[in-house]
């Protein structure tokens, strides 16, 4: 047998143990054991789990978009809607966000704990690791530094893209094997990949990470979900693994369909969408309570098993939020990832939890304890703002080792992730008028002749140019730029940030850059400074006094776009484009006394900040 087919043999050999429940590699696997699997597993149209019929009921709730202090919180409320199971996402970059150092499973990124909380609050768990996980997070969850080469392999079965893949699974899967259920945990099921369907149809790379999780010890079900239609789901989909769908509304044509292609496996709807994300510019998602829980009672009522996502609402804490593309238009999202959850963002329980929980309550037996409230909120107050330090001076503190390039190149190539990267030229003079150009934008860059700003280069306007005049022998161009997200869905998922093209004037490109990456993870070598306000790029800073932490939402009056940060922590963007007004800030980043609120405003600054005892994520507009 040669080594191919051996390996072939063993994966299917595998499978068909794992579809019974049989722990794959266990010498302890008894006879009795066979009869009687653990886990779950699937009996013609139903779901088992330990051998009894199970519906489950699932919601989804993102442990790295809630504060780890709260995650026993939303768990107990998530319960409290007569949810049996929670399903995550796990986020790659979130643990891993450079290519040199290992993977980091500690606090905030613990999902061993978090799987083991939602364990200790009555919730079985769905995993979904990915690697690609879409979700409006910043490059669907992979990490930056597979861009280092901006034309690198994604999503797809080359070696240089599995090897990577399997380093991060052979850390990753071993922390969760002996949390499943098979074994005794919480762990019900996996996905393999996510949304393949709508990206490729590529089997074998579907069939490696399969093969790898097997390979790692997950005898668990495993499954792949896809949108509602036969091409997805032929195209993202193995044979032998479920098949699930994921879909908002009347669920009547997306059944169809799935049992279509599957009709002899249970119904899952993996992603019922009872709500959206926002776009800064647009107006805030919305959908109907009473609409959502008629949809949810169809589901039910068809027999089928449900994961609401989201059920509890996230943030997209510091750079992390993704972003789309429509055609050729770059569209950011925003911060907050409420989604108008039926658990929202700070945890208050929305008038569609009680809508829901009437459903579910026909179906499932509702714990009897009282709903927990809704978290204590901060008292509302206003903050002078009266320290500043202008970015552009506080360069050589942030970065003291610029790169010299012929060329630039986008910060991925410099192992940068996150944050802002600076590109300086001298350009030889006298010159007229020259308009200025950057191909390859990601995604907006501030334009400065000799220290002064002359303009702003938009990836939404690529024939823009900026005027550009050399009076004397010579001028310095400085160019800084702002991603605003990575693209995490579609085809067109490279998307380097910085600048991955040319700087042009007119048609002469200009070479021997000076680049500056600047990460913003660590300000202490910022110096503040009093007096007049400047305009941006400009740190200012704000102190806040609390007598008792508690939950807070930051407004920016008069601001237009920038980034926060409280206590060192950086809580995310703000833009006045909307929809979101404020940013929530969770009462375990708040201290008892003194707080530092750091903004670094990239146009015009506002003379305050408001801390608010309520959200304000926008004005709605319903989605169907």
């Amino acid at each position: 047998m040669t080594q191919f087919s051996r390996r072939r043999f063993l994966n299917t050999a595998m499978v068909g143990a794992a579809s019974v429940g049989v722990a794959l590699g266990s010498s302890r696997t008894t006879l009795a054991q066979a009869e009687s699997p653990r886990g779950l597993t699937i009996r013609g149209a139903e779901f088992l789990l330990d051998g009894e019929p199970f519906r489950i009921l699932s919601g989804a709730f993102h442990y790295f978009r809630t504060h780890p202090e709260d995650w026993r919180d939303r768990l107990l409320r998530m319960r409290a809607m007569g949810l049996n199971t929670v399903e995550t996402y796990v986020a790659w970059n979130f643990h891993q966000p450079y290519e040199r150092t290992a993977p980091d499973f500690t606090g905030w990124r613990d999902v061993a704990a978090f799987v083991r909380t939602a364990d200790e609050t009555g919730l079985k768990v769905i995993v979904r690791p990915g690697p690609y996980i879409c979700a409006e997070w910043d490059f669907g969850g992979l990490p930056a530094w597979l861009l280092k080469d901006k034309d690198a392999p994604l999503r797809r079965s080359h070696p240089k893209y599995e090897r990577a893949v399997d380093a991060w699974f052979a850390e990753l899967l071993p922390r969760l094997v002996d949390l499943q259920a098979t074994r005794g945990g919480p762990i019900i099921a996996l996905q393999v990949e996510n949304e393949y369907g709508s990206y490729d149809d590529d089997h074998a790379h579907l069939e490696h990470l399969r093969d790898t999780m097997r390979e790692q010890g997950v005898d668990s079900l495993l499954f792949c979900s896809n949108g509602a239609t036969q091409e997805m789901l032929q195209n993202g989909s193995l044979p032998d693994l479920l098949s699930t769908i994921n879909f908002a509304g009347d669920p009547t044509g997306p059944f169809a369909e799935l049992r279509t292609f599957q009709p002899d496996k249970p119904v899952f709807c993996t992603e019922f969408w009872d709500g959206w994300f926002d776009h800064w510019g647009e107006r805030h998602h919305t959908t109907d309570p009473a609409q959502t829980a008629a949809d949810v009672a169809k589901i039910l009522e068809a027999g089928a098993s449900i994961n609401f996502y989201m059920a509890v609402g996230g943030t997209n804490f510091g750079w992390h939020t993704g972003a789309n593309l429509s055609g050729n238009v770059y569209q950011p999202t925003v911060t907050s990832y409420d989604y108008d959850a039926p658990i929202s963002e700070s945890g208050e329980l929305t008038e569609k939890f009680h809508k829901v929980r009437e459903v579910l309550a026909a179906y499932t037996t509702l714990p009897d304890t009282p709903l927990p409230a809704t978290p204590h909120r901060m008292p509302a107050q206003r903050v002078a703002v009266r320290e500043s330090a202008p970015l552009m001076d506080a360069l050589d503190a942030l970065s003291r080792t610029p790169v010299q390039r012929t060329d630039p190149v986008h910060m991925e190539a410099l192992g940068q992730s996150y944050g802002l990267i600076h590109y300086r030229t001298r350009v030889r003079g006298p010159l007229g008028i020259k308009g200025l150009t950057v191909t390859g934008l990601g995604d907006r860059a501030l334009v400065f002749g000799d220290g002064k700003r002359i303009g702003t280069l938009d990836r939404n306007q690529p024939d823009h140019s900026v005027d550009f005049t050399v009076a004397d022998a010579s001028s310095t161009l400085d160019l800084l730029v702002a991603p605003t997200g990575r693209v995490n869905f579609g085809k067109d998922f490279n998307d380097p940030k910085g600048i991955s093209g040319k700087v042009l004037l007119d048609d002469e490109e200009l070479h021997d850059w000076e680049i500056r990456r600047l990460p913003l993870d660590d300000l202490s070598a910022v110096e503040f400074g009093t007096g007049d306000i400047p305009n941006g790029p400009v740190f200012h800073r704000a102190w806040v006094h609390v007598d008792i932490p508690a939950d807070g939402f930051l407004a920016f009056p008069g601001w237009d776009k920038g980034m926060v940060w409280l206590n060192g922590f950086a809580l995310g963007r703000y833009w006045s484009l909307g929809p979101q007004v404020t940013l929530y800030a969770p009462s375990h980043l708040w201290r008892t006394g003194r707080n530092a609120i750091v903004v670094l405003e990239m146009e015009r600054t506002g003379d305050r900040i408001e801390v608010r005892s309520a959200p304000d994520i926008g004005e709605a507009a319903t989605f169907s």
